[in-house]
Order: structure tokens, then sequence, then C-alpha cells
């Protein structure tokens, strides 16, 4: 049905647009993760039932969009190839393979009206009542299919209406969600605002959700009660003057009780305060953010684990880390609640002074603590260096000090307490040669105790580059887990080939989190964009 859905929808598209040809632009890409397993004895990655295992001698998530953009008309259609998926990914009781055309639309644009019917994706404010949004990465795609309509009456002020049913993986639930926004832009109304540089917006958001009423029972004699309609509420405020910006935030929803709350028929909320100041060569940040029973999904029977049926996003208030043996323990936003605070600070010295010597250097700080009931959920303490020494040198230098809360967090475990050091060089030895390298060491008395990291990157323009790398165990079970790869980019294309063995453990984004296994064996990967 999907298919044939896809087509209809394309064909439409494609015979509106056919008086307007020459104005048509037709973009697309494809995208194709490949892995051949090898097994693994030490790690637990052999072919069968068992988990962390695989069942698959071919893995592959692979995906190809094509869209059409003219003056009133746009369309577009997504292809998805998930029959063998990636470590990972699968651990929604096979709900994630399958493959088809699960992302359609057509968008009519007039002057001040848009109007989507199909597959679309959304976001209220900071997306505490509703962000729907595809991760690849993550395995994330919770768009809407129904209708979205956004008409700008007057300058300065938007509205937004949609409703649809939310995508779980390849099904559709008969959980409809409908929301409306408004913000107003004061200062397109204001001229002294505009003059001054001063933008001041407000925001007021609503979602519902509704879903039949589920047959659970609280206890041998009793069964639950759930509300069919569940309502979000949201109201924001964002001042933006010479460098200075303040953002206020508050939402709320009504009763809504799940198997993540514990059947809680409390209200939820949420609470956010962000400051920040910037100009040339230094910025401030500072923002706390209060949440209780927000977790707020299409679906009330979730698993706590589970990344299907989100209708919202609680963005964590922790540093999104890149170096490997920093995102070792990463942080997942806890859905109870929690209090969740931020700082951070960034200066430039400038060029050919005492501090930053001939070419400069940059200073960052960032503090990040996160907790709940009197227990901390997670602490990371970073402070980081960039200096260029030469024209052809630059180094970064960087210290963690983190604390990890694996019970919370795993289900398992202790609070872990980490220090990691990490030394980043590049030298560019010609316009066509540059070599990049790490080293990063972690120190832990907890879990498995010590890491180190070594990684060596070698670009060679335009269109090679070559990397190894190793992240090997020195405190407990002295296991390495390397990769290497070649890539080659040929215009718009990327292809690369390598041989890995990867760590079980956590891949995160934004507080969302996936579990992966621990993996082996041959990956290819296809990019392409037109």
């Amino acid at each position: 049905m999907m298919k044939r859905i896809a087509f209809l929808v394309f064909s439409f598209s494609f015979l509106i647009a056919m008086p307007n040809m020459a104005q048509v632009t037709v973009t697309g890409s494809v995208q194709s993760d490949m892995l051949v397993p090898n097994k693994d004895t030490k790690t637990g990655f052999v072919k069968g039932n068992a988990a962390g295992g695989y069942e698959d001698d071919f893995m592959t998530n692979t995906y190809a969009d094509v869209a059409l953009q003219s003056k009133y008309v746009d369309a577009g259609v997504r292809f998805e190839f998930l029959e063998f998926p990636m470590p990972g990914y699968n651990d929604n009781a096979n709900d994630f393979k399958g493959w088809g055309f699960p992302n359609i639309y057509v968008k009519g644009k007039l002057k001040n009206v848009e109007i989507t019917g199909g597959s679309f994706y959304e976001q209220f404010g900071s997306g505490f009542i509703l962000r729907t949004y595809e991760e690849r990465s993550l395995g994330i795609d919770n768009s809407l299919l129904g209708g979205r309509v956004v008409y700008t009456p007057y300058k300065g002020i938007q509205l937004k209406a949609l409703s649809g049913l939310q995508r779980t993986y390849w099904k559709l639930k008969k959980n409809t969600v409908t929301g409306a926004d408004v913000e107003l832009n004061l200062d397109e109304w204001i001229r002294p605002m505009q003059e001054g540089g001063t933008r001041l917006l407000l925001g007021g958001s609503w979602v519902n959700k509704y879903e039949k009423e589920d047959f659970v029972m609280a206890d041998p004699t009793h069964r639950y009660n759930f509300p069919t309609f569940v309502n979000a509420f949201d109201f924001r405020a964002n001042l933006q003057s010479h460098g200075i910006g303040i953002l206020a935030e508050y939402a709320f929803k009504t009763q809504d009780p799940t198997l993540i709350n514990g059947y809680d028929y409390s209200r939820g909320q949420v609470g956010m305060l962000s400051a920040s100041y910037s100009q040339k060569g230094m910025s401030l940040l500072a923002q706390a953010r209060r949440s209780e029973l927000m977790d707020f999904r299409s679906q009330r029977g979730v698993q706590r684990l589970s990344r299907a049926a989100y209708i919202n996003h609680l963005p964590a208030f922790t540093m999104d880390h890149t170096y490997a043996l920093c995102a070792l323990y990463p942080y997942a936003t806890q859905p109870d609640g929690e209090w969740a605070m931020q700082g951070s600070a960034a200066y430039t010295f400038k060029k050919k002074s005492k501090v930053g010597g001939k070419y400069g250097m940059t200073a960052k700080v960032n503090f990040s603590h996160v907790r709940n009931n009197g227990k901390t959920y997670y602490q990371d303490l970073n402070i980081q260096l960039e200096r260029k020494f030469t024209k052809n040198f630059k180094l970064n230098l960087m210290y963690m000090n983190q604390m990890y809360n694996q019970m919370v967090m795993e289900g398992h475990g202790e609070m872990i307490h980490a220090n990691i050091g990490v030394v980043e060089g590049r030298y560019q030895f010609n316009k066509k040669f540059t070599l990049r390298a790490e080293l990063q060491y972690l120190h832990t008395p907890e879990d498995e105790g010590d890491w180190l990291y070594g990684l060596a990157e070698l670009s060679i323009v335009p269109h090679w580059m070559i990397s190894v790398a190793d992240m090997y165990n020195v405190g407990k079970t002295n296991t390495h887990y390397y990769q290497g790869s070649v890539t080659y980019n040929y215009k718009s294309h990327r292809i690369q080939l390598g041989y890995v063995r990867n760590r079980a453990g956590f891949n995160c984004s934004g507080g969302v989190c996936r579990r992966v296994p621990a993996s082996k064996g041959v990956t290819l990967s296809y990019n392409y964009n037109f």
C-alpha cells in the first residue's frame, strides 16, 4: 500500500509541475552502510540468536531520497532498505526490519500559505512538546503522516496547524498527534527595536495525543483507567540584542500514565532558562533545565530503552563529545525527571600577543551537572586549548573530569569517576597532504579500568583519506578495538572501505541513545548527492 501511495503522490506532483518543467529542480541522495560480519568469540559477536550476536552474513542500512522543487509545488519520496539491519538497530522485536517507501509528501506554496500533505517533520520551540525528526545514526524516524498548514497573515506572525499519525518503524499506529503553534516577532512591528538590533520572539504551542484505552491490570482485581486524550502546552520568549541572548521556556502536559513512568498520573512539566553572550573572540553560555515526567510518546506501552514513538525531545545539557574516550560514557536524558545545568566559556587570545603567540590561541571551558533527588546522574568538566604553532602545525589539548552513574544509565554498576587526557595534532605538509593524529588516555578505577586510544589519519586532496585507530583496554580485559579505512571522494560520490572491531556501548546524540553491541567485520559505505 505504501508503495502505491508513493507512486501516486510523486506522479501527481510531477503532473502539477509539468507546465513549469524549466523551473523544476531535482535533488536527492543515496546513503548505504554495509557490514560483512566476522565471528568474534572474545566479544560475543557470533552467528546465532544469542544476545549481541548476528544472524545475517550481510547487513545494510540503505536510504535513497528524491525531491522535486518548483515555484508552487514541492514533492519528495524516500526509499529505505532495512531488511538486514546493521548491529544495534534491530532491538525491538524485529520492528526495525523492512523495506519500502515510508516517507512521501507534496507541499503547495502560495504567497503566505504553505500546505503539506504526506510525511513531514516539525518542531515547536525547543521541542519540549513536539519534535519529529530523522536521525539515522540512532535509528530514529518519528515523522507524522497527515497534513500541515503554515500561515503568515502579517509580517512578524506565523501560525502552524498539523495533524497526523506517527511513524513507528514500519507501522502507523492509530494514535493521532494534533497541534498548533503561534510565533510573534515583536521587532517586526516596532521600528526602534529593528534599528537598535534587538529581536524579541514570543511563542505558544499546543499538542494533543489521542490514543485508545488499553486493557492493563493494576492488580488482580483493578485495571488502569487511561486518558484517551493527553494535552501539552508550551510558552516561550527569546530575546537577542547586541550579542546577548536570553531564552525562557516552560511546558507542561496533562495526566499521561505510561509503562515508562510506572503509570504515574501526575502532571509532567519542564522549565528552561538560557543566557548567552558573544562578541569577537569571546563567548559565554549558562543554562538550566528542570523536568518531571516529560517523556511524551504516542504509545503508552513503549519500553524505556525504545527509540520509538517520541513526540517530544528534551535536549541533554551536556557536551556532545567527538573524541572516542570522552564519548565512552555518554549521558542520556532521564524521562522520570532531572535537574540539568551547563555553563561554557570560550576566549581567543589575539595573534602576536604574549599568550596567543604568532597565530593566536583559543581556550574553552565547559561544565555540565545533572542530578535528581539528591543523586548525581552525570558531571563533566572539560578544558580545551587550541593553538597554531606554525603555518603548518596546529595542536589541540583537552582534559576532562567525568562522573557517570552507571546504575542510572545502564541499570548496573556504580558511579564511575574518570579522568581523560587528549592530544590532537594536525600537520599540513603541503596543499595536498595533511596528517592528523590523536592520542587519548582514560583513567578510572571502576568498570573496565583504564583505556588507551590512538588514531592517525592522512588526507590526500582532493580524493583520498586513509585512517587507522585502536582503542585498547589496559585495565581489565586487555582487548583491542581497532579500525582501518580508506575513503575515496569523487565529485558528489563518497565511498569508504574498512575493517573494524567495535566495542559494545552506547551511541548518543542530544540525550537520546542507541545501545550498540560489539561487532567485527568488513565495512563499506557509499554516499551520493545530486
